[in-house]
């Protein structure tokens, strides 16, 4: 009998959270995970008559009603498409099927197209605020079949976080444009994270752990206030249970990371939208991964041990003018993968999207949607005047941080590359024009003229023979 409103596929960590909290919505929930073990614990910590578990995806489907709206939390790759290919034979006309898990946002259109030439919709949903999120409340970034949207949109509103703004879901855009939203909310995750860790490295040459998890505790109350501040302050806080001082300082230094980041990268490069903080961020856990090797070089070179000369107050300032750099080169990759890929992704949207539930949830996401509600077809961050008054009040503070690093040998990427970029959009006129002469010079690529920059030209340099 079919008595459940939405099925989930996949009950692990993030799986059950949302399922739980589909749950308390006053929802029946039809869960369905292979490992019977995992399925026995599930019920057991939180089965009641209101969840359909099951192992079938026979028996899962039948107690659906229908047309079916059934959600997939399982590790993105191959088992996405194993899960789609076993659902297949259960499903019929107007079922959908939503991908709730980090895929790439490529396969999520190839997807979409498999389903369509077997009857059924798909949708490519981003879900972001880790397993406390999936619960309470997380944001989900749906794209794809704009109808399937319409039909999925009572219930996900229901288990969205809420802010002031709303419930944080809503329709990114055709195709693969949840996933892409979600892909670059990661990739400027990887920055945030990068900025408050370099903060955190200066602060450790000069304070005291304590004083350095104090400084942190004062930034959740300020500008800088965000969810990641939040997690920032608990762990700098935190004592290692062995008594060996700050847990933090007992934690191997070599980041992870699971590919949205590198994603991010890749699609900007792709669309000619210079991400370079993003980039440094990536690039700064591949160079952590190097233990063996940094140790080896560090024994070569020697380590500074020079402290920055700089006060709290300018790092405080040099970040809210880094994390603005990278949110602004995060939201013009979305712009022109928008306009290339035709995903008709609201920028406004996507940051009412991320003001509550998800992992960049802060002050800062305020004063971007004020930026895109005041335009909404506002082509770069930094033409807000708004947000170009911070950064302009900032920016020497981003100068210092970054020049007292380099003079101290305290290896500070991600803020460099801010203030690189910043200077580098704030220069009407910069360097490029001498690497097209050099590369007519040497290719024949040719070049365009300040006063007739429509019409390519090539010039006869002087034979490079002749240089010598």
């Amino acid at each position: 009998m079919a008595t459940a409103e939405i099925g989930l596929v996949g009950l692990g960590v993030m799986g059950a959270a949302l399922a739980r909290n589909l749950h308390s919505r006053k929802l029946t929930v039809a869960g369905y995970n292979r490992e019977a073990d995992i399925l026995q614990a599930f019920a057991k910590d939180y089965g009641d008559d209101r969840f359909v578990l099951t192992d079938d995806y026979a028996k899962f489907c039948a107690a659906l009603h229908t047309p079916r709206r059934i959600l997939i939390m399982v590790t993105a790759g191959p088992a996405v498409d194993a899960v789609l290919q076993s659902l297949a034979p259960h499903l019929q006309a107007e079922d959908i099927v939503v991908d709730g898990g980090n895929s790439h946002w490529s396969d999520t259109q190839r997807r979409d197209a498999w389903c369509r030439e077997r009857g059924f919709r798909f949708v490519g949903m981003g879900v972001s605020g880790g397993e406390q999120g999936a619960l309470e409340g997380p944001a989900m970034m749906p794209g794809g079949d704009l109808q399937a949207w319409e039909r999925l949109a009572p219930v996900l509103r229901l288990a969205a976080a809420q802010s002031d703004h709303g419930p944080c879901v809503a329709h990114c855009g055709a195709g693969g444009a949840g996933h892409f939203v979600k892909m670059v909310h990661n990739g400027i995750e990887y920055a945030d994270m990068q900025l408050l860790a370099e903060a955190w490295s200066v602060l450790r040459r000069t304070l005291k752990p304590v004083e350095v998890a104090q400084v942190f505790e004062e930034w959740r109350h300020g500008p800088l206030a965000s969810f990641l501040v939040d997690v920032s302050a608990l762990v700098l806080s935190k004592r290692d249970p062995k008594g060996r001082g700050p847990l933090v300082d007992q934690i191997v230094d070599a980041a992870g990371q699971k590919g949205t980041g590198r994603w991010t990268v890749e699609a900007a490069l792709e669309l000619g939208i210079p991400v370079p903080t993003i980039c440094a961020a990536l690039e700064a856990r591949g160079v952590s991964s190097l233990r063996s090797l940094r140790s080896a070089v560090a024994a070569e070179l020697g380590e500074s041990e020079q402290p920055p000369a700089l006060e709290p107050d300018d790092l405080e300032n040099a970040l809210h003018a880094a994390r603005i750099a990278a949110y602004a080169q995060g939201f013009q990759l979305l712009a022109e993968a928008s306009r290339v890929h035709s995903f008709g992704t609201d920028l406004a949207s996507v940051a009412r999207i991320w003001t509550a539930g998800c992992i960049l949830r802060g002050v800062l996401l305020e004063r971007l949607l004020e930026a895109f509600q005041r335009k909404p077809d506002l082509p770069l961050l930094l033409l807000d005047p708004d947000l170009a008054e911070v950064v302009v009040a900032a920016r020497p503070a981003l100068r210092r941080v970054v020049a007292e690093c380099a003079q101290a040998g305290v290896p500070v990427p991600a803020f460099s590359s801010a203030l690189a970029w910043l200077d580098g959009m704030a220069l009407a006129r910069g360097s490029a024009a001498l690497i097209q002469a050099q590369r007519d010079c040497f290719g024949a690529h040719t070049y365009r003229r300040v006063l007739a920059p429509d019409q390519p030209v090539h010039t006869l340099w002087s034979d490079l023979e002749d240089l010598g």
